[in-house]
């Protein structure tokens, strides 16, 4: 039996924490969700913010909500560079000792310690795939994309949650060396 797993590319975003939030956007201030994304309760949201590094900006940069208990921005490689930062490639929500930021929102700055990383590459697993698939959360395999620009990604964490949709995600930077369209199917080999 394949393995197979629906794929997409993940841009650069934020998550905010409460109090992040309530000084960006002012206090008692809700996110406006914009449209759904393919994890249960996971949405983007209309608002965005100003990153700001020690060498430069990026403007405009997507907030996904719900909240979180604390801020964490994902960047790709190459966004890192335009920053001047040097972010460690994590699983999500693993951000001690990473690089921090500033953030500018419309009512106010929050400059954060830490919280920048390059999210490891993942699929997100419902325990009923998991089960299905003979694999367990954290285990890393091999997957394997077909097509002109087909490769195989190594080091693929899995994340196994009954709270998960089944999808991998890679930064945008790896699906377009990979020729990745959202939704093609891919394989764990």
């Amino acid at each position: 039996m394949k393995k197979l797993v629906p794929i997409a590319m993940s841009n650069r975003h934020i998550h905010l924490s409460e109090k992040d939030l309530a000084t960006l956007f002012g206090e008692g201030y809700e996110l406006t969700k914009m449209k759904d994304l393919s994890q249960p309760g996971q949405f983007a949201c209309e608002e965005k913010v100003d990153v700001y590094g020690p060498k430069n900006a990026i403007k405009g940069v997507r907030i996904l909500g719900p909240t979180r208990p604390e801020t964490q921005l994902e960047v790709s490689v190459a966004d890192s560079f335009v920053l001047g930062i040097a972010p460690p490639v994590r699983d999500s929500g693993d951000i001690k000792d990473s690089p921090g930021v500033t953030l500018e929102g419309p009512k106010g700055k929050v400059e954060i310690m830490q919280g920048a990383i390059v999210a490891s590459r993942h699929i997100h697993m419902h325990t009923d795939d998991a089960e299905k698939f003979g694999l367990k959360d954290k285990d890393e395999v091999q997957v394997k994309v077909d097509g002109k620009r087909g490769l195989i990604f190594s080091n693929v964490l899995v994340r196994v949650s009954d709270k998960y949709a089944l999808e991998m995600h890679v930064d945008v930077e790896e699906g377009n060396a990979a020729g990745v369209k959202n939704g093609q199917m891919v394989e764990i080999i």
